[in-house]
């Protein structure tokens, strides 16, 4: 049974009429969102020169096939560009943030601080709710 809002529309009814996904913060860049992808992008982020595709897939512990396919889709979005080169005969790959991907990277964890601040805000008004009253609307611990 789909949860209620305030209203009498569900919040499932509800964020499908927005249009919007399925996070509280409209920060948090769906691309960007998959645990593979924070990886990268964090590596990335911290490499400001590039990394090798196999520095990449050790720093991530990520196979070929699943690094491959998250820098495609990063790389689809703009935010991480492909390098070719290497010695000899041997080519390697690099990849490296985009200027743009840079700053998206940087927007999204502002908005990560931005949940983690209101977390706290919340854990502190919940402790404080836990010593005096419960809940308000008549809603106890089960």
């Amino acid at each position: 049974m789909p949860r209620k809002t305030s209203g009498s529309v569900p919040i499932e009814g509800a964020a499908k009429a927005a249009g919007v996904g399925r996070f509280s913060y409209e920060g948090l860049d769906r691309v960007m969102h998959e645990k593979a992808r924070l990886g990268i992008l964090a590596s990335l982020a911290a490499n400001s020169e590039g990394l090798l595709f196999n520095d990449l897939k050790q720093l991530c512990a990520l196979t070929d096939g699943n690094l491959s396919r998250h820098l495609r889709v990063l790389s689809e979005a703009n935010l991480v560009e492909v390098w070719k080169g290497g010695k000899g005969t041997r080519q390697q790959t690099m990849y490296r943030l985009t200027s743009d991907g840079r700053d998206r990277f940087t927007q999204y964890i502002s908005e990560l601080e931005r949940v983690v601040a209101d977390a706290q805000v919340q854990r502190q008004t919940d402790g404080e709710k836990r010593k005096g009253r419960g809940l308000s609307g008549g809603w106890s611990p089960a």
